[in-house]
């Protein structure tokens, strides 16, 4: 399937290119000559991009929920949510850590979880960002970022067509990939 034309009120982005943007990202950051010692990805958006960059660059991934996105059938930022616990396998979040997501809208889930990070896990020594997109909304820069979206458009990632999808619908929606 192809996307829609990109304006600058919506960037469509397909599977293939989502793909080359999170290795166009972990390429920046390799290239910058910081060395990370663990992954934090963003759940949900940044898993995608946490778990790439966790296999290239060989570091253990640690999972950290956040919720901002539920009003408007998940189109408008409420409130910062930040979940109690994080999911990692290997020894405590500690060291050089980068923080990844898939974007920067106002820059408050990154800002709030650096914060988070320096007030609960002391042996975090460094914690450096890494996005996909930076929204002109954004009041923080993070350390790395591809692409600076100055008109604010709504990201439509390949991934949101799951949101409306529900158990029931998959059947038919499995029939339209079919060969004919």
């Amino acid at each position: 399937m192809t996307t829609p034309p990109s304006t600058d009120k919506d960037l469509w982005v397909s599977w293939d290119e989502y793909h080359r943007l999170i290795e166009r990202l972990a390429l920046k950051v390799y290239e910058s000559g910081w060395k990370f010692d663990q992954v934090l990805c963003l759940a949900r958006g940044g898993v995608r991009p946490g778990d790439v960059f966790s296999r290239i660059f060989d570091v253990p991934l640690a999972i950290l929920s956040t919720s901002s996105y539920r009003e408007e059938a998940g189109t408008k930022q409420g409130d910062l949510d930040i979940a109690k616990y994080m999911t990692m396998t290997k020894g405590p979040l500690a060291g050089r850590v980068l923080l990844v997501d898939d974007l920067a809208d106002s820059g408050v889930t990154l800002r709030k979880v650096s914060q988070h990070l320096s007030e609960n896990f002391p042996e975090v020594a460094e914690v450096r960002s890494a996005v996909i997109w930076v929204k002109g909304t954004s009041s923080l820069r993070p350390d790395y970022y591809l692409d600076d979206l100055p008109h604010n458009p709504w990201i439509h990632q390949p991934f949101e067509d799951y949101d409306g999808l529900r158990p029931h619908q998959l059947a038919a929606w499995m029939k339209k990939f079919e060969k004919i």
